[in-house]
């Protein structure tokens, strides 16, 4: 096939692809509600409970810390089940490169701790 029929082919796929996508967007717009609602409605919350503080104020950089903490050992956890299910054909050097990931994931726990990351409050 020649490079023109690919580039054809992609350029009718691309233009399909705006298309629909300009075709949707058109049809919500004009069958989505017009009316606004009540204030309540465009408050932030439409549970009509009132803000503490300001919703935008960014969150503390220790609850991202701590996300990714959590993040780093459910990676873990992933690694560990397929080593544990072939842990008896790794034997020796299999076990001593696990042995070496946990360390340094509990070294780094560790390093969090010590920090005060660990922290909610």
């Amino acid at each position: 096939m020649a490079y023109g029929a690919v580039y054809a082919y992609l350029g009718i796929s691309l233009l399909l692809i705006a298309g629909f996508v300009a075709v949707v967007m058109v049809l919500a717009r004009l069958l989505s509600p017009s009316r606004q609602g009540s204030v309540d409605k465009r408050a932030t919350y439409e549970t009509s409970e009132k803000t503490v503080t300001d919703p935008w104020r960014p969150f503390p950089v220790r609850y991202y810390v701590f996300a990714l903490t959590f993040l780093i050992f459910d990676v873990e956890a992933l690694f560990l089940f397929p080593w544990a299910v072939v842990y008896g054909d790794l034997g020796l050097y299999g076990f001593v490169q696990m042995t070496i990931f946990v360390g340094i994931l509990t070294v780094g726990l560790i390093y969090e701790w010590k920090k005060g990351a660990l922290k909610w409050v």
